[in-house]
């Protein structure tokens, strides 16, 4: 059986003591939601301390006010981070074994639509590249979670909620398992536990997303991000079961994409700040919270370029030096 792989949401729930509830203890407004599939239900946050960001939209509107702003935006597949030799002295050796140090030179890109090579003198590089960080920068302990969604427009507009949910679904086909290695016969199994994220959008859209999984690696590009209609459908049926409006919606889209985690330390990354090569900084390894946190890490890291550290925040423990 494929591996699913947890996205990292739901530690935020208080699930020490979720309620039991009857059919009549849900919000009033979720009458979406089937009220006879629920066994338990518990408030994360209100409306008034919670909003939605819808992706596409915002990283558009965010480049279109940085293009306002001055900056210039090339849409490209960065190929190499070039490093020149500065050759440094110390005064106790003399010019004797002199230590030779990487500095940022340039960056050579292929442009997306004359997919001509091109290459961009620099002295500050940021290196935002998600998963594919590695190829450019190979001490970055990054690996890749490819992760399923779907769309889905219902039948009529439906309340905003954000659902993290536990759906026991029944699996097929049902057997006995062999018991060729000398084990006993038992019965495989013949449900499973799948946690879709359900967020409901102001467009008459629902989003639904689910486990990730290693099943297929890191592509060159997101070009050849391979969508896996089998993973999109269970996350259908699965929202399908616990309610009639998602049922009967149409679905939009499947798509797939690929989280930036961090191999090492156990704290769920993100990286943000120096590498030790001048020059040099990583802001990645943020996993699901790339969005979340993009507003925050963006405004650390130009700290960091134009103050000589962050300000805003005490990120001493997501310092890249700390792992590469």
């Amino acid at each position: 059986m494929p591996s699913w792989i947890p996205l990292g949401k739901r530690r935020f729930q208080q699930s020490s003591n979720p309620r039991n509830l009857p059919e009549t203890d849900l919000p009033d407004d979720l009458d979406w939601f089937s009220s006879k599939c629920v066994e338990s239900y518990e408030d994360i946050s209100t409306t008034s301390a919670t909003a939605q960001v819808h992706p596409f939209q915002f990283t558009t509107a965010i480049a279109k006010l940085a293009e306002e702003s001055g900056a210039k935006i090339i849409i490209g597949s960065v190929d190499r981070i070039k490093y020149t030799n500065d050759v440094q002295f110390s005064p106790q050796t003399s010019g004797e074994g002199a230590a030779e140090e990487k500095i940022v030179q340039s960056v050579t890109y292929t442009d997306k639509q004359t997919f001509e090579s091109r290459t961009i003198p620099a002295t500050v590089v940021v290196l935002a590249a998600g998963p594919w960080t590695p190829v450019l920068f190979p001490a970055a302990p990054i690996s890749a979670l490819r992760a399923h969604s779907v769309t889905i427009r219902p039948p009529k507009p439906v309340s905003a909620y954000c659902l993290f949910t536990d759906i026991t679904i029944p699996m097929s086909p049902t057997g006995y398992d062999s018991g060729n290695d000398g084990s006993p016969i038992e019965p495989l199994e013949t449900t499973k536990t799948v946690n879709p994220e359900i967020y409901s959008r102001p467009n008459n859209e629902v989003y639904v997303c689910s486990a990730g999984d290693n099943d297929i690696p890191l592509p060159a590009n997101t070009d050849e991000v391979e969508v896996s209609r089998e993973r999109c459908q269970d996350i259908v049926d699965a929202v399908a079961g616990v309610s009639d409006d998602l049922r009967e919606g149409v679905v939009t889209g499947r798509r797939a994409c690929y989280l930036p985690t961090v191999d090492v330390g156990g704290s769920g990354g993100p990286l943000i700040g120096k590498t030790g090569v001048p020059g040099l900084l990583l802001a990645t390894g943020h996993s699901c919270w790339g969005i979340h946190n993009a507003p925050v890490t963006g405004k650390l890291i130009s700290e960091i370029i134009f103050d000589g550290e962050a300000i805003s925040a005490d990120i001493s423990a997501l310092n890249p030096q700390l792992v590469v």
